[in-house]
């Protein structure tokens, strides 16, 4: 079965935004794994103002053959995505059973706070980035329950970028 893997940059004060929408302060110095990340999923799952910012994203993407799956109630059906409407949870494990590599859950908080919620993340890959934004989108909000979690891997970046993977510890 198909992993739903969290993949984020976080600034150290935990925002996935700054406090105007903006995200200049990501690290694109150099790849920080995401090259062989790309490897590891064919598609892309998001909401649909995360897609709009995504789309609009100018530099170079790695997952730009990645399948992209968006959860919207307003968006209108486009080629370059698959809309998901109705039973989130019904949604994912659908999509879950069906043959392929990884999913990247690419965003937005309102979305992955669902995900989170409903047990539908099988793994947190977040960059953490080494700048305090002090005000912003906060990566996680209105978590219903407490959720342990493991450790698999972190790895330190000569910039001060902490890379985290974690897998839920059930």
């Amino acid at each position: 079965m198909r992993k739903v893997i969290l993949g984020l940059a976080v600034s150290l004060d935990g925002f996935i935004e700054g406090p105007q929408g903006e995200y200049d302060w990501c690290f694109t110095d150099q790849d920080y794994g995401l090259t062989d990340f790309s490897k590891r999923i064919d598609a892309l799952v998001m909401g649909r103002k995360t897609y709009e910012v995504a789309k609009a994203y100018e530099g170079p993407k790695p997952w730009s053959d990645a399948r992209t799956y968006v959860f919207s109630r307003t968006m209108e059906p486009t080629q370059d995505v698959t809309l998901l409407r109705g039973d989130l949870v019904k949604s994912m494990r659908e999509l879950k059973s069906k043959p392929g590599k990884d999913l990247w859950l690419f965003g937005g908080a309102e979305l992955t706070t669902q995900f989170i919620n409903h047990n539908l993340i099988d793994e947190y890959w977040l960059s953490v980035h080494p700048i305090l934004l002090g005000a912003g989108k906060p990566l996680f909000h209105d978590i219903a329950t407490r959720k342990k979690l493991k450790l698999l891997e972190s790895k330190v970046y000569d910039t001060g970028l902490v890379s985290l993977r974690y897998a839920p510890d059930l």
